[in-house]
Order: C-alpha cells, then sequence, then structure tokens
C-alpha cells in the first residue's frame, strides 16, 4: 500500500497566465460569486519583472507518524480526534491508536 508523506507544488509564475485567471475571476466576482478575490495589480507587475520557478513541499506529522508506526488508517494516528465519540462515557482500553501508546510509554 502507497502512502502519501508529503505534497508537493510548484507556484504560477507567468504574468500573462495568472493576469487571465483574475480577469475570469473578476468576471466571476461581478456575476456574483462572493468568493472570488479582487485583481491583485501589484502581484501582476512583480511576476512582469521575472519570478524564477518557485516550489515546496509539505510534510504533514499526522502523515509522518502514520509512516513512522506503519498504521494506513489517519484516524489511529491523529492526537485530537476532529469528532467526539459517540458515547463520551465508553472508554475502550483496548483500542489505543499507536500515538496515544508512545506518548504514554515513550518512544
Amino acid at each position: 500500500m502507497k502512502k502519501e508523506v508529503c505534497n508537493a507544488y510548484t507556484e504560477l509564475n507567468d504574468p500573462a497566465t495568472q493576469r487571465e485567471r483574475f480577469e475570469q475571476q473578476a468576471k466571476d466576482r461581478a456575476a456574483g460569486d462572493d468568493e472570488a478575490p479582487p485583481t491583485d495589480e501589484a502581484f501582476c507587475t512583480a511576476l512582469e519583472y521575472g519570478l524564477p520557478p518557485t516550489g515546496g513541499w509539505g510534510l504533514g506529522i499526522d502523515r509522518l507518524t502514520m509512516f513512522l508506526t506503519d498504521s494506513n488508517n489517519i484516524k489511529e494516528v491523529l492526537l485530537f480526534p476532529a469528532m467526539k465519540p459517540d458515547d463520551p462515557n465508553k472508554h475502550n482500553e483496548d483500542e489505543k491508536s499507536p500515538a496515544t501508546t508512545i506518548i504514554q510509554n515513550g518512544v
């Protein structure tokens, strides 16, 4: 099974393409899209001066922990669950996640 540890990306640095996208967003905004951002002329000007190829990557601690503990589900390593349990009075000690075990017992 393949596991995603991080994501990588590149940035758009072509001023003409970026300006076209801003123009489309301006049309969307005029049509009622409240989430479409306004055109950033200063950014377009900076791109016209020249921006070298840029990119980056993001490593998630939860994904790294999944890799190190050989877990197949991210829920097994999350320290702070996104949702409360259905029954807050139910505590099953047999279902400890690898992350909880590491914190309680040390590495």
